[in-house]
């Protein structure tokens, strides 16, 4: 399984709003403490919703123990600095995508840890895209290329949708 990894997170709604989007497609994420904020129903509750509970969520107490927790599994970072495009890079079922603080990314020492470095390319002059948008393009990414998506729709409309909007 695709797991995302979210080292020492500053801002609480980016980190609800990965929570969310782990919830919908079935992948855990391990937070790698300290968070930058109190970790609370009432820090999460507008970007997570009703999801959270629905969440896969592993709380790991330092880096150290993460590593411990993933052992034999590969280890992605996402980074602007990253060494190859996500989109050119071959995912595997059991890949663990890292992605740093909003603040300062993941300390050299973290980096090292890292079996691969990835970047999203982005237009020149622009310094990062928010870390919630980072994890939905890399790990769509992941789940297309393993078939990692489990969604199998039921035929016809979703119930309330009544058709295309034009």
């Amino acid at each position: 399984m695709i797991e995302i990894a979210l080292y020492q997170p500053d801002i609480a709604p980016n980190t609800a709003t990965i929570l969310r989007l782990a919830a919908c497609l079935g992948l855990r994420v391990r937070i790698i403490e300290p968070a930058g904020f109190v970790w609370s129903e009432s820090a999460f509750r507008r970007a997570g919703m009703d999801y959270l509970a629905r969440a896969d969520v592993v709380r790991e107490a330092s880096f150290a123990q993460f590593l411990d927790h993933i052992a034999g599994r590969r280890l992605i970072l996402f980074s602007t600095r990253g060494k190859a495009a996500y989109t050119q890079f071959s995912f595997a079922a059991g890949d663990v995508l890292l992605f740093g603080r909003e603040s300062s990314g993941v300390p050299g020492a973290v980096a090292a840890r890292a079996d691969h470095r990835l970047v999203i390319p982005m237009r020149a002059g622009l310094r990062s895209l928010n870390v919630a948008l980072a994890a939905a393009m890399a790990a769509g990414e992941a789940l297309r290329q393993t078939g990692g998506f489990g969604y199998n729709p039921a035929p016809g409309p979703a119930p309330g949708d009544e058709g295309e909007a034009t």
